[in-house]
């Protein structure tokens, strides 16, 4: 069921890591020939100015490909930026919250939100419109427990928890609130109505690119009212203006988005394919977990399953670890749950190949008919 495009790379197939997240194997090809000599340039990425022609051509034909797999109307900004999500937790409440008299709403449905709630209280009012701690973050909130301020400055939440494998399938918040999406771990999955966030921002180390730069898309008519006292690097404005070029940037890093978003385009045929490519493999691991007898225990709530992490536990922590080890030595990396919660976690971004999904389908099952 894959496509040439995305037969796996042998050293890195059966990477389930959380982030970094495994690459496209024709993308870790160009990446791997790029380190030598980047195609009709003659110089290693690794070597070529962020002030050159070529690399202004880079992010001009980035800012286009991302434009084009998510729909964009012309009232948005693309930028490449630096800092990962965590400088977004600050950087948006720099924007928006500073000196307003209401709160923002944020949702905290898992530990990556919940790492935003404490950056935005720096800088001015907050309010959790909903909150998962008190069940161990295992579901996402239904609409009617949902309620939000129409004064809101903005609405924030984390669109997939890679910790807990929990994923919005649906889009919550006011149309008439800007909404805030922290997209890191499930950006360019999946088609949908895009122009109905005001801003997403998405760290380049799960399904995008290498760590080391942040897709932030932003409206335009977010930034009217933003802070004239804002430092210049942390002013989505003077970004825009630099083309996100205001410093060096990395050129390493943005290159490979690049090239990820070639591949999604052109090798996957867009983000529609690459929704159904996910489906597919998400379903195959979630079926082994529902069909294995309680030997593997999902975290979260069928509902709010990710197709990007799927968490899971085996009976005892001696279990787990018999099963990490088993799994190593099995040729599987990543497997590890986050230390926050521990526990099996299989992470299935947009570079993993369904044969890496079918492969540790099949080693669950021998390992649970090991032991039962």
């Amino acid at each position: 069921m894959n496509s040439p495009a995305h037969s796996a790379n042998p050293l890195n197939a059966l990477n389930f890591s959380g982030g970094p997240g495994v690459l496209p194997a024709p993308v870790l090809q160009q990446v791997q020939e790029s380190i030598a000599s980047v195609p009709d340039v003659g110089l290693s990425i690794l070597g070529i100015s962020h002030r050159s022609d070529w690399f202004a051509a880079v992010v001009a034909e980035l800012e286009t490909n991302i434009r084009g797999l998510l729909g964009l109307p012309a009232d948005y900004h693309v930028l490449f930026l630096q800092g990962g999500a965590t400088q977004q937790f600050t950087m948006l409440p720099m924007t928006l919250l500073a000196g307003r008299s209401h709160a923002a709403d944020y949702l905290h449905t898992g530990y990556w939100s919940g790492k935003a709630l404490p950056e935005a209280s720096r800088v001015g009012p907050v309010r959790v419109a909903w909150s998962g701690a008190a069940e161990g973050f295992r579901r996402l909130p239904t609409d009617d427990e949902l309620h939000f301020d129409a004064n809101a400055p903005y609405l924030h939440y984390v669109s997939n928890e890679t910790v807990e494998g929990l994923q919005f399938h649906r889009v919550p918040g006011r149309d008439d609130v800007p909404r805030i999406c922290d997209m890191s771990s499930d950006f360019l999955s999946a088609p949908g109505d895009y122009s109905r966030f005001d801003m997403i921002y998405a760290h380049a180390q799960k399904n995008i690119g290498p760590a080391g730069v942040t897709v932030v898309v932003i409206k335009d008519a977010l930034l009217k009212d933003a802070p004239d006292n804002l430092p210049g690097f942390l002013d989505y404005r003077t970004q825009i203006a630099a083309h996100s070029i205001l410093n060096t940037p990395p050129v390493f890093a943005i290159y490979v988005v690049l090239l990820v978003t070639r591949w999604l385009r052109d090798g996957i045929g867009g983000l529609a394919a690459m929704d159904r490519i996910n489906r597919t493999k998400a379903a195959l691991l979630y079926q082994a977990l529902d069909d294995s007898e309680d030997f593997y225990k999902g975290h979260a709530a069928v509902a709010d399953r990710s197709l990007m992490n799927a968490v899971f536990r085996l009976e005892t922590p001696c279990l787990e670890a018999e099963f990490l080890a088993a799994a190593r030595q099995a040729g599987f990396s990543g497997l590890a749950g986050h230390r926050s919660i521990g526990g099996i976690r299989a992470s299935l971004y947009n570079g993993l190949g369904l044969e890496a999904v079918e492969r540790l389908v099949e080693f669950m099952d021998g390992f649970r008919r090991k032991h039962r």
